[in-house]
């Protein structure tokens, strides 16, 4: 089993920054790739970025393209998210998702998520 816990959520105004943070937990071994996905209230689950395999490949949806950056640690166990120039349609639950495959997978669909941090930005 891999846990997965998320932290740097918060409120911020349009056109702010934050950096969410996940350190994944227990069989870590499993994992092959990481990435984030997104929920707002009443929409469907939006992959939002995603890094794969051993080279790091990287995956972002058009709505976040050139603001959001992934990045993992050194080991392979914590992943970043760096969210530049926030808008309000940023707004949602965030949660990290881990999956065993490098294949690639938007990340909504890996097999591990985490409860989610609320990222809420204001106009």
């Amino acid at each position: 089993q891999v846990h997965l816990v998320e932290s740097g959520g918060g409120s911020v105004q349009a056109g702010g920054s934050l950096r969410l943070s996940c350190a994944s937990s227990g069989h870590t071994y499993q994992i092959n790739s990481m990435g984030w996905f997104r929920q707002a209230p009443g929409k469907e689950r939006e992959g939002v970025a995603g890094i794969y395999g051993s080279d790091r490949r990287t995956y972002y949806a058009d709505s976040v393209k050139g603001r959001f950056t992934i990045s993992l640690d050194n080991a392979g166990k914590t992943v970043y998210l760096l969210m530049n120039s926030l808008k309000p349609e940023d707004t949602a639950m965030y949660y990290c998702a881990a999956s065993g495959s490098s294949t690639f997978l938007t990340p909504e669909n890996f097999g591990y998520s985490g409860q989610g941090t609320q990222v809420t930005v204001s106009s």
